[in-house]
Formats: structure tokens, sequence, C-alpha cells
């Protein structure tokens, strides 16, 4: 099968990584790949070149760009796709105007929640090319109940396919990470690490998080916090960091192509978002067997049970959040069992095969929304 992957860019997120992945498994799986960015090919591109798929980077202008068009159009002709693949709205309703006449599959998938920023302008262009569309994959249950409630998504088009990830690629936590990041950060060996990854932006709310460890740092000075990720708010977290004579004790690692090894020198995953839809970051923090502490946003709760995997806390509640970090500090030995539990269940629920898998149907028009959806929630933990 020959599928056309469209995005906005290939910058560092969730979005991306869970497409890069995607299109490396489908091609074990016999399937032929291209991607299309409509703005820039951005950073992970080199990654997608490292795998022989083609990339065509469209350029869009402010405004409705008609060269953009012309140029994914002529991609997607040129390759022979016979499924569009495309990932969020913007990219879905381009590829439907670029796909007129074609007789392509369109396949779409929205990754979060569509909620930061909500755009009613976005979403009725979104929703008015879901009529020439064959299905629309949300990446968690509660974010499908929202599009469907919302009327963005009609019921009969909408299902939810989980995200995954290469779980083979990760290890669990062990004592030459945990050294390897002792090293880098200067902290000593009876330290104990929480960990984020993620962008430094107003959705992930690490403004809660700092806060939260001034709090945590007040009971258990031994507490550290590490954030691998950059963004617009690094210098205001910095500043804020130090406001709260944390300067030692969060240390901020930046835009990181090596998370996978980092993961597992954490002693507790992190998640301070205000919103969510099935985050790459926690079933990278289950694959390292991680605990993990998480806002209840998203499809968060469909990832985390309370106290069973870790703890769900509100958001933009900085004493919730370091209550459940001083029990996980306190508890070693649970942190190891809860860590195993989700090494298990990335294992089982998590990886890039089952997501794979999953979207077969989708693209081969064999599919009952009904069937699938029963089918796909079965996979929660």
């Amino acid at each position: 099968m020959r599928i056309s992957h469209i995005v906005e860019n290939l910058n560092r997120g969730g979005l991306e990584r869970v497409v890069i992945d995607l299109i490396e498994q489908q091609q074990l799986m016999g399937h032929d790949c291209q991607v299309v960015c409509l703005f820039e090919p951005g950073r992970l591109a080199p990654e997608i070149k490292q795998l022989g798929v083609p990339l065509t980077s469209c350029g869009k202008q402010s405004g409705v760009d008609i060269r953009a068009l012309r140029e994914m159009r002529a991609a997607i002709v040129g390759h022979q796709s016979s499924v569009v693949h495309s990932h969020n709205a913007m990219a879905h309703y381009y590829s439907v105007l670029a796909t007129a006449f074609l007789g392509c599959r369109r396949i779409n998938t929205r990754h979060g929640m569509a909620n930061h920023p909500f755009s009613w302008k976005r979403e009725a262009l979104y929703r008015a090319s879901m009529v020439f569309s064959d299905i629309a994959a949300v990446v968690c249950e509660r974010a499908r109940e929202n599009f469907v409630k919302h009327r963005i998504l009609p019921e009969a088009k909408a299902i939810t396919i989980y995200n995954g990830i290469p779980v083979d690629r990760f290890v669990v936590r062990n004592i030459a990470a945990r050294q390897k990041l002792l090293s880098e950060t200067g902290w000593s060996d009876d330290v104990v690490v929480l960990g984020k990854v993620a962008r430094l932006n107003p959705p992930k709310d690490h403004h809660m998080l700092i806060s939260a460890m001034a709090l945590i740092h007040a009971v258990e000075p031994k507490a550290r916090l590490v954030l691998i990720g950059d963004g617009p708010l690094r210098a205001e977290l910095e500043a804020l960091a130090k406001k709260l004579n944390l300067e030692s004790v969060v240390c901020f690692l930046g835009d990181r192509s090596d998370v996978k090894d980092l993961l597992p020198g954490f002693d507790i995953f992190a998640m301070s978002s205000t919103t969510e839809g099935y985050s790459i970051s926690l079933l990278e923090a289950c694959a390292s067997a991680l605990p993990i502490i998480a806002t209840d946003v998203g499809g968060n709760r469909e990832i985390i049970v309370d106290g069973r995997n870790g703890y769900l806390v509100p958001p933009k509640v900085p004493t919730q959040f370091a209550e459940a970090a001083l029990r996980l500090i306190r508890a070693p030995i649970d942190r190891a069992d809860i860590g195993l539990r989700n090494r298990k269940f990335a294992e089982e629920a998590g990886s890039i095969r089952a997501m794979a898998n999953r979207y077969e149907p989708l693209y081969g028009g064999k599919f009952d929304t009904l069937t699938l959806r029963e089918a796909h929630l079965a996979g929660k933990p």
C-alpha cells in the first residue's frame, strides 16, 4: 500500500514522534510511505531521510496558500498514494483539498483535545472537510467523546486508536542511567529525581510543577527535578526557580535527542499539563518502568489508574501534586512495583506495532466503528 502522511511539520513533539515511528513500522509491514509537510520540514526531518522515506516541504505562507496546495497535490500524485493519512486539523483540510478527484482514501488522526488554543475557524474547516473523509482516528476515548459531543466529528466517523511507541528501544530504570544523569546534573547519589519531558510552553504548566517542587523540597531536601525540553517559557521558568531558591534543585537540560537514555535515570516521572491527548511522554515513562504522577486531563486516565500504576491529581493544584510526590519519594519499594506494572502495560498495549495493526483496517476500508472501538478500548490498563 502506498501511503502519504501529511503533517504541519516535523518539529520535536509527540505527534511528530508518533508519525515517524508509525512510518518505520509500516515500512516493516511492506508499505511504501512518504511525508508531506505543510510548512517547514522541522528538526526531526533527518530521521525520515535516514529511513529512506521521501519528504516534501510545501512551505505554506499565512492565509490560503494555493501554491502549497499544488505542491502537496503534486507530491501525492507523484507518489501514487492510495491512502492519504493526515495528522491534526489543518493538515487534514489542506489534504482534502489537495486530493480532490484523486480517489484516495482519506484518513485523519487528531492527536489532542483541540482545546488549547481552541479555534472555531479551524474546527469549522475541519468539520466541513470530514464530509469528504473516510474516518478520523482520535488518540484517546476522552478526546473522541469531546469531538463528538461538540459536533466536530460525526460519531459514525470517529474511532479511538491509542498511540504506540517502539517499546523495545526503551530500557527500565537502572544504575548506569542514573549515574549518567547524576554526573550531568552534579547531584549526589542520595537524591530522588523527579523528571519531566515536554516543551516549555503554557499547556505543559511547568509553573505548577516548579511551585510543587518548592513544597516537596521543603519537606524532602533530597528531592530534585529534571526538566527536558525547550520552548518560549524557559527564561521565565528559570526565573521562577531562582525566585523560589531552587536553582540547585531544578535542572533544565534543554532540548535533547537522547531522551530514551535519560529516562531510566529518573526515579519518578512528573506530568503537570493542563491538556493532553494520549501522551507519548507517559508511554515512554511506562516503557522505562517509572512510577508516574500526572494531572487528570485528556487521556492521562486511560494510561494511569490512580493508585495502581501512579497517581492522578487535579491540574493547577501544586499542593496535591506535592502530596502525591511525597508518597512516592518515601516508598522506594512501591516505586519499583509501580514501575514494573507500567512496563508491562507498555509492552502489552502501548507498542507501535499494536498501533500500526489498528490502522490497517482503516487503510483497507474494512472496518466497523463500533467493533473497532470495542477492540481498542480493551487495551486500556
